[in-house]
């Protein structure tokens, strides 16, 4: 008997050579929402289990124990109840991290609009202090073109450069440095300088490597001040006022040393230290500190402690 030969030449006919035959269309779209589906199920439970109280675990083991010894299945229940319980404690654990870190990240935010709230007060309190400065200098320049133009001239130089050093900061809104604030109390002192003439005699000790390290604005000129006001312009024959600044022990440490009239450390000490000691707390957190002292030769020494820190190079 012949056989009719394959006319395509394919072998289409060989039961070998026969093509598997195609799922349904839609198997695998069900394959993959069924995985979908035991992928949030076990996230479900895995989030279960990280809030749920042993407690209220061990009530639900309990009824999966009485269902158990019903349905004569304990050992599969066993190793529920063990993989649950091994979950828990992963779970809890990075419930427990995350809520820390959560926790430190909001302690962090509340910290940072403290400070920025501060900081703004501070801009404010200065924008009404120096415009009375301002004032006052100018009266003391127009007197002095009348009766003493020379010293008025001299004034006249040391408002300018005071101003150049603080306008900047006002300007810009990077950290301020302790070469910044030295010069603004430079120039600060060569103004009262010329008010006080030979009654004031000012020293500036800062090395020029500490002058990029990071100080907090108008700290230092608030110390300044306040040697001027309290300790010297009261004191007839007037005095010395120092700066100076060194690291110790990993913080960088700025003095203002005046002969002056002195105080008790446990007296009144104005509205100007007390915003200094807010400012660094919340600033720095506990990690800096305001601190006034009497020099066995007199006078009042005041010192800032804050952490040493480079300030970035402008970009």
């Amino acid at each position: 008997m012949s056989m009719t030969p394959d006319p395509t030449g394919t072998g289409a006919g060989q039961r070998g050579n026969a093509s598997p035959p195609l799922q349904p269309p839609g198997t695998k779209q069900s394959f993959r929402d069924l995985g979908r589906t035991i992928v949030e199920l076990w996230w479900r439970f895995f989030d279960w289990l990280a809030i749920v109280s042993w407690k209220t675990l061990f009530i639900v083991f309990g009824l999966g124990l009485l269902l158990a010894a019903l349905l004569n299945r304990p050992t599969p229940f066993f190793l529920f109840v063990l993989l649950s319980s091994i979950i828990k404690i992963i779970a809890g654990g990075k419930r427990r991290a995350d809520m820390v870190a959560e926790q430190a990240t909001q302690r962090a935010q509340t910290e940072q609009l403290e400070r920025t709230v501060l900081e703004a007060r501070m801009e404010a309190l200065q924008a009404q202090i120096e415009p009375h400065f301002l004032f006052n200098t100018l009266a003391s320049i127009d007197q002095l073109i009348r009766t003493d133009p020379a010293r008025a001239s001299q004034m006249q130089q040391s408002l300018i450069r005071y101003l150049r050093s603080a306008m900047p900061q006002l300007r810009d809104g990077s950290r301020p440095t302790l070469g910044q604030q030295v010069d603004l109390s430079k120039a600060y002192l060569d103004i009262m300088a010329v008010r006080m003439e030979e009654r004031l005699t000012a020293v500036i000790s800062v090395p020029d490597v500490l002058r990029a390290a990071v100080f907090p604005a108008m700290m230092l000129q608030t110390l300044v001040e306040n040697a001027i006001k309290h300790g010297l312009e009261p004191k007839g024959a007037g005095g010395r006022v120092e700066i100076s600044a060194e690291v110790v022990n990993g913080q960088l440490a700025v003095h203002v040393v005046d002969d002056g009239m002195g105080f008790a450390p446990t007296s009144n000490q104005g509205i100007g230290l007390s915003n200094i000691r807010e400012r660094l707390k919340t600033l720095y957190n506990g990690r800096a500190e305001l601190i006034i002292s009497v020099p066995s030769t007199g006078g009042t020494s005041a010192t800032i402690k804050v952490p040493y820190e480079i300030a970035a190079a402008p970009a």
